[in-house]
């Protein structure tokens, strides 16, 4: 992650908490982890997204993404890249703010179409680790008439208008987590991301 993509996410958090910044990755990096998701997603290493912490049950009325968990010693070179980028993030974020952010856990998303995720917190109600919440779009050439738009509320009360994002390849979108609710509208064609959550101890 390169000092400028930094600088502007910091400042973003800073001045409102959140940020979408286009081109976090670059598209070679991109294709990368698409490539990579696509092929686990294929050979069934991914399960049916659940519905709270702990264990999870899935609910298809309020989400129904397909995820896989990633480990932060993957030895695949653009998850590692992945990693790296969120890492320096951590540690900036951690230096400008003192959020005490620990670790990162996170997941490959992948929505079927028609697929969807109903307006939520990334909060748990039982579990208040989830500080920072970072989305990283995989999607190759994803426009608006693709479905599947972040619906985000910039009113941490979830209500007054909203901004729609297009999934593009390579965007990163950070929040607080605790803060702004959001919502993946459905998806009219195959949708990826990675999503992470810096936590606390």
């Amino acid at each position: 992650m390169d000092i400028e993509h930094l600088n502007i996410v910091l400042t973003a958090l800073a001045d409102k908490g959140w940020c979408v910044l286009p081109d976090f990755l670059a598209p070679e990096a991109v294709a990368g982890l698409r490539a990579e998701c696509l092929e686990r997603h294929g050979a069934g290493a991914f399960h049916d997204a659940g519905v709270g912490s702990g264990q999870a049950a899935v609910v298809w009325e309020i989400r129904g993404d397909h995820i896989l968990w990633v480990e932060v010693d993957d030895p695949h070179p653009a998850v590692q890249a992945y990693i790296d980028s969120t890492e320096a993030l951590r540690q900036a974020v951690n230096r400008d703010f003192f959020l005490g952010l620990h670790e990162l856990e996170s997941h490959f998303a992948v929505y079927p179409p028609g697929t969807y995720y109903k307006k939520h917190l990334d909060r748990f109600r039982d579990n208040d680790r989830r500080t920072l919440t970072t989305i990283v779009y995989l999607n190759e050439d994803w426009t608006e008439a693709d479905g599947g738009l972040l619906r985000f509320w910039p009113d941490p009360s979830g209500t007054g208008e909203t901004i729609d994002i297009v999934p593009a390849g390579g965007t990163l979108v950070a929040f607080l987590s605790e803060l702004y609710w959001h919502e993946v509208l459905p998806a009219r064609r195959t949708r990826l991301a990675l999503t992470g959550w810096y936590k606390r101890r």
